[in-house]
């Protein structure tokens, strides 16, 4: 069994509020949606993400299909108003398409 990056598989959309970030995860291929669904859990994109969201939501939508994920109270807070690394729900998006999918 080998690992890919989600990026080779799925492509994402994001966006924030404050300290909650919204990023949705789209799979290129109808066929592939299954195998995110399993490995895209909330606990493995917290951890993946280093634990940097109070909370991870997720929220199945096989109609169109997609994976939906709402981070609460992410660490440091608003991006527009702290010094510290940006946590914009963009920056979170392109990191999350790095995580290894195991094919």
């Amino acid at each position: 069994m080998g690992q890919i990056p989600l990026r080779a598989l799925a492509h994402s959309r994001a966006g924030d509020k404050g300290s909650t970030v919204n990023i949705a995860v789209f799979p290129y291929e109808e066929k592939n949606y299954e195998v995110l669904v399993e490995q895209l859990t909330t606990d493995e994109v917290n951890r993946y993400l280093n634990g940097i969201a109070g909370s991870v939501e997720r929220y199945l939508v096989p109609n169109i299909p997609a994976i939906n994920f709402v981070l609460r109270d992410v660490e440091k807070g608003d991006v527009t108003t702290t010094l510290a690394l940006d946590y914009h729900g963009k920056t979170l998006c392109y990191h999350l398409l790095e995580m290894p999918i195991k094919i």
